[in-house]
């Protein structure tokens, strides 16, 4: 005798069900009801509950306490700045007495002859910045004499950030642009800068370092100069022009390393061409970014100005 249709729909719900408990036992497999207030989670929001972790560990995969060694012999090149007049040493003093003082390891910088490896901390990011920019704004290069800096639809040279913005100087500015042989590049060594320099963009603006208007860019330019002069390679000179860049910009940087870790990719992996590209680092890429991510916030860097 076949059971009524009501007791055959118990009898195949209670098999299912005794299946699954079965099933869950064996693979351990959770179940999770689907009632509740009919409102969902916000994926930023679960995002953000993330990223609070993540921006500590970021913070300091970035900027380490001890500091990131940069891939450059500095020796004399900030006496050699002294001494021929692209950075006043009072001058400057007297503005970073305002700042606590220049301490030992800065002086040293501007007046010793050996100086090894540049180490570039939070703290010391913006003294960086000033000697890179020096240098770059200084250095006989034919990007500063031909390039966009020269072009006449933007004016003249003099009056870019980058230039006018330079005020501890013996003289003015100008009077040092390009014109002094602290660095010798070969022709491949010039070739790889123009080259990467096309590619590096900064938060700030939308150029990239081949058109130094600011201080970052010209900064940029300088450590550009002095890795390839001192055999640094491509791909050398990639990762630690990011690694320089996020010290300068520290807030910018911890937000697209949590940017990339929200599409399942990781500031460690991505190669720094990306990160430094009109994409992510110009000033409209970032604002891209922004619309997407929450921005993280840090301290330090380097100010557009001395």
């Amino acid at each position: 005798m076949t059971p009524p249709k009501y007791i055959r729909i118990i009898l195949i719900a209670g098999s299912a069900l005794i299946l699954l408990l079965a099933f869950n036992t064996l693979f351990a497999v959770e179940i999770f009801p689907r009632w509740g207030n009919g409102k969902k989670t916000s994926p930023e929001k679960s995002i953000g509950n993330v990223s609070q972790t993540s921006s500590i560990n970021w913070e300091q995969k970035l900027f380490p306490d001890s500091g990131t060694e940069l891939p450059v012999t500095w020796d004399d090149l900030g006496k050699q700045l002294v001494e021929n007049g692209v950075i006043d040493q009072d001058k400057l003093e007297k503005i970073y007495a305002n700042r606590g003082g220049l301490n030992e390891e800065a002086k040293a910088l501007l007046e010793e002859d050996q100086n090894g490896k540049i180490v570039i901390t939070k703290a010391n990011a913006g003294f960086i910045l000033n000697l890179f920019w020096a240098l770059g704004l200084s250095n006989k290069n034919a990007i500063l004499d031909s390039g966009p800096m020269r072009d006449p639809q933007y004016g003249d040279a003099g009056n870019f950030a980058s230039t006018g913005g330079w005020n501890v100087s013996k003289g003015d500015a100008m009077k040092h642009y390009s014109k002094h042989a602290f660095m010798k590049l070969t022709d491949e060594q010039q070739s790889l800068v123009e080259k990467i320099s096309r590619t590096i963009y900064r938060p700030c603006c939308d150029n990239s370092t081949y058109f130094p208007d600011c201080n970052h860019g010209m900064a940029m330019l300088g450590f550009l100069e002095l890795m390839a002069s001192q055999g640094a390679d491509e791909e050398t000179m990639y990762r630690a022009a990011a690694q320089i860049n996020s010290y300068w910009f520290p807030s910018t940087y911890l937000t697209i390393a949590k940017y990339l870790e929200k599409n399942g990719a990781s500031w460690d992996t991505t190669d720094p061409r990306i990160v430094l590209s009109a994409n992510f680092s110009s000033s409209s890429g970032y604002r891209n970014i922004l619309s997407q991510v929450e921005p993280v916030q840090s301290t330090g860097g380097g100010a557009c100005g001395v």
